[in-house]
Parts: structure tokens; C-alpha cells; sequence
């Protein structure tokens, strides 16, 4: 992989420039994370008789590799970021790959610590990639582009498992094996055909911590708690509470990955004409309602449809999550993408990794309970999001700060 200065890489075939490399790692990454996740809560309650406290834990220990996503940096010190993001995608893909040959409580952990480890360290460089490699300008549509991009990938991943799942007999092993190998030969190809990009402002490989940062750290922290509560819970309740089986619970998942291929563009353009705060005060406020509707399936006996339908409805809110991401692209220095994605992932996977186990607790006492909690922390986001500039810059980081430095 020869090195090309990011300014160059306009004099290239459109297949080979940065752009392409971003659309086809944003394709591998779930093709393999997102047919793990579909399969996943089947594949723990009828192969591995999981229930609600083993499923904590499991999803505990998927996010420790995030809560030590900082260690990027010191990896940073031997690799380029791109070689690193590749490198991540082909674990993912191995560990996927091998997922359902380990049907065991202790060979799942083993299994899903090595696939989270691929996965959050190809999270953290890709976000970093993004923000260097996309103007200010262009980053709102180009992310949301990438957002419909990889859910299309999804898309076809789950319409083959829908179509073919009762129709061939297919097991838990053959699907796994497929996604996981389809992950692999994009980043096999990924690493044969592109030049390492360089990018005009060389990343700080060490910790970067700044106070003028505190509310995008915030927000970071209450995502992660908060979307842990969807992530872990939500599917499971699907499974466990109305005895989805596999071709469902995918459907329902494909019927979320329409919605955001449509709107993924869009969401970009709102971010571009009405700004992160504006955005992100409707997706929290979306979020609490439907959180608080997910608790009274449990305190009210609510049905399926209605279940289902907030399912698809919380994926659409959590899709405008990217524009935290351009939020801290203008606030930022240039020099601090890399270290501030490691850091930011580290602090988002705080409560991710006690939230899952502790709540699995409360949830074999009172489901809604935990939806309640996941509607408050929602609610609490709200408020952060008030305190953003409608015109965010490097100096006006937030509503109490003063424009002490002039916008680049």
C-alpha cells in the first residue's frame, strides 16, 4: 500500500480515491456486525438457552473492547489509521465467520470479545477518517450517504436471509460463515487496490482530553447508556416476549434498513440547513416517547404490532446520531480527530459495559423499568442538546461560550 497525499488522490479513478474506500469499509463493517446482531438473540435462547442476565453479560463483555477503545492510540504509534481500520474489519469477519462453532455460554464470550474488538476499533478509525478526509461542507450529506450505503448492504443481507432461511433450511453456522467471509474479501480488496491516504494534518497519537470538548463528551456518554438499553433489550424483547423466530426478527430488520436508506440523505440535509442542535433536540425527543411506549408494552399490555413498529421507528432516531459526529468536526482542531474518536468511544462505552449486566437484573424483575430508565436518560439528552450553538465553531463550543476565535 503506497502512501498518496490526500490532495492528490483527485487524479485517481474514482474507484481507487478516499470516498470509495469509505463507502466499501462502510459496506463490509455490516455485512458481518449487523447479520451477527439479526441472528443473535435466536441463536442465545434456542442454541444457548440465554436468558435476560446472561444476555447482560454478554453484551457486557461486547463493550469492554469499546470502553478500551483509546488504546487505538498506542496501535496508532505502529499503524496508519487505514491500515488499522482494515485490519479490524478482517477480525470482525474472522470471528463472525466462526460465531455459531462455539455455541457455548464461556465460547461465546471468547468469541463475541474477539468480533467486538474488530468492530470498535474499526468504529473509532473510521469516524476519524471521515472527519479528516470530508470537508466541513460536505461531511452532513457524505455521512448520511454512507449511512444509506451501508444499510443497503444490510438490506441485502437480511432479504437473502428471509428468502432462503426456512426455504433452504439454512443454519445458524452457514449464515454466519457467509456474512463473516463477504467482510473478509472487502478488506482483502480494500488493502490490494488502495493507496494509504495522507492526510494534510498529521493526527496527535496521544490522549487528548480538552475542556472546551465537555459537552460533546457528555453526549457521547449519554448515547452509549442509552443506546445500550435499544441494543440489548429491544430484540430481546421481540424474541422472548412474542417468540420471534429468525425470518421475523430479520424482516423487522429490513423494514428499519428501508426507512434509512430513504432518509439517510436526508437526515444529512437537515443537519446541513437546521443545524446538530436542532437535529439531535428531535432525535432525543423522539427517543424518550418511544422508550416511555416500550415501557407500556410491559405495564399496559400493548401488542406486538405496536412493538414492532416502535422497533422500526427507534432505528430511524437513532440515525441522526452523525450529527454529533459534524457537531465535533466544527468545534474541533484538526490535529485531534484520531485521539478524540479513541477517547470519545472509550467514554460513550462507559456505561455500556456495567448498564447491560446490572439491568439484566432489573429486567427479570420489571421490563418496563428498564425502558423507563432509557426514556429519562433520553429525556436528560434533551437538555444537553439546548446547550449547542446553532452555529457551532472552534471557540463557540457551546451556548456559554464566547466567540473568542474566529471560524475556519
Amino acid at each position: 500500500m503506497r502512501t498518496l497525499p490526500l490532495d492528490q488522490a483527485r487524479s485517481l479513478p474514482f474507484f481507487k480515491r478516499p470516498e470509495a474506500l469509505l463507502f466499501l469499509m462502510a459496506i463490509a463493517m455490516p455485512l458481518s456486525f449487523s447479520v451477527w446482531s439479526a441472528l443473535l438473540n435466536n441463536f442465545v435462547v434456542e442454541v444457548a438457552s440465554f436468558d435476560g442476565a446472561d444476555i447482560g453479560w454478554l453484551h457486557t463483555v461486547r463493550e469492554v473492547p469499546g470502553l478500551l477503545a483509546v488504546g487505538v492510540l498506542a496501535i496508532l504509534l505502529f499503524l496508519r489509521e487505514q491500515v488499522l481500520g482494515l485490519i479490524s474489519l478482517l477480525l470482525l469477519g474472522v470471528a463472525t465467520a466462526v460465531t455459531a462453532y462455539f455455541p457455548s455460554m464461556g465460547g461465546i464470550l471468547v468469541v463475541t470479545m474477539l468480533s467486538s474488538i474488530g468492530f470498535h476499533y474499526y468504529e473509532t478509525v473510521a469516524q476519524s477518517l471521515q472527519l479528516q478526509w470530508l470537508s466541513k461542507a460536505r461531511a452532513p450529506q457524505m455521512l448520511g450517504w454512507l449511512l444509506t450505503v451501508g444499510s443497503g448492504a444490510t438490506l441485502i443481507a437480511y432479504g437473502a436471509i428471509v428468502l432462503t432461511w426456512k426455504a433452504l433450511g439454512l443454519s445458524f453456522a452457514s449464515v454466519y460463515l457467509a456474512a463473516g467471509a463477504l467482510t473478509i474479501a472487502i478488506a482483502i480488496y480494500c488493502m490490494w487496490v488502495f493507496p494509504q491516504f495522507e492526510a494534510p494534518h498529521p493526527q496527535s497519537r496521544k490522549m487528548v482530553l480538552k475542556l472546551r470538548y465537555w459537552l460533546y463528551y457528555l453526549l457521547q456518554f449519554m448515547a452509549g447508556a442509552r443506546r445500550q438499553i435499544f441494543i440489548v433489550f429491544a430484540g430481546f424483547m421481540m424474541v422472548e416476549r412474542f417468540g420471534f423466530e429468525v425470518d421475523e426478527v430479520t424482516a423487522l430488520f429490513m423494514v428499519t434498513l428501508v426507512a434509512t436508506m430513504v432518509l439517510g440523505p436526508l437526515f444529512g440535509r437537515a443537519v446541513a440547513q437546521f443545524g446538530e442542535r436542532n437535529v439531535l433536540i428531535f432525535e432525543y425527543s423522539g427517543l424518550a416517547l418511544v422508550f416511555l411506549a416500550y415501557g407500556g408494552i410491559y405495564w399496559f399490555g400493548w401488542g406486538v404490532v405496536l412493538a414492532a413498529v416502535l422497533y422500526v421507528v427507534d432505528h430511524i432516531f437513532f440515525a441522526l446520531a452523525f450529527a454529533k459526529k459534524t457537531y465535533f468536526q466544527k468545534i474541533a482542531d484538526p490535529e485531534d480527530m484520531a485521539p478524540t474518536a479513541a477517547v470519545a468511544f472509550t467514554i460513550n462505552h462507559i456505561a455500556a459495559v456495567f448498564l447491560p449486566a446490572g439491568l439484566g437484573y432489573l429486567w427479570l424483575i420489571s421490563p418496563g423499568a428498564v425502558f423507563g430508565l432509557a426514556a429519562g436518560m433520553a429525556l436528560a439528552s434533551v437538555l444537553l442538546a439546548l446547550l449547542i450553538p446553532r452555529h457551532p465553531e472552534k471557540g463557540f463550543e457551546t451556548i456559554f461560550s464566547k466567540r473568542l476565535l474566529p471560524a475556519e
